[in-house]
């Protein structure tokens, strides 16, 4: 059973856009968090933002020297503005800080899609109310602007 529940595992995805990186991963276990935090790692990950109730022990996370970042919010749900605001503020920071590191984010089932490709009717509302902001905005040491809506 084991081995199968871990073919059922997306492989994490690497977004690279201009100085900004992110790791969109799955939600470990106990059982896997060795994988976990070696894949993590792997990206030079030095903070993970968990989206979702936490379902693991993130001390051996940490232990690694990975930050962990408790942002819950309903599965399937557009997140609530504060989450919203200490995200642009956790993206204004790092990526001024660290240009160039990589930041992961998961949730237990894939950002509230659970198939892929696939919206739900508060992600359509949600995105039929969107107005962007431009709220972050910076340039990377080499004069690189970076923009987040």
């Amino acid at each position: 059973m084991g081995r199968l529940a871990n073919m059922n595992r997306p492989a994490a995805v690497e977004i690279t856009y201009e100085c900004m990186r992110f790791l969109i991963t799955h939600n470990p276990t106990n059982a896997t968090l060795n994988k976990f935090t070696e894949e993590l790692k792997k990206f030079s990950v030095h903070t993970l933002v968990r989206v979702c109730e936490a379902t693991y022990d993130k001390a051996p996370v940490e232990k690694e020297g990975i930050q962990v970042l408790d942002w819950p919010f309903d599965d399937g749900a557009p997140p609530p503005t504060h989450i919203v605001d200490d995200w642009l503020k956790l993206l204004n920071t790092k990526f001024r800080e660290e240009p160039g590191c990589c930041i992961a984010v998961h949730c237990v089932a894939g950002l509230g899609r659970k198939r892929r490709g696939a919206f739900n009717s508060k992600q359509l509302l949600y995105l039929e109310k969107y107005r962007p902001k431009m709220r972050l905005r910076f340039k990377d040491p080499n004069g690189h602007s970076c923009c987040v809506q």
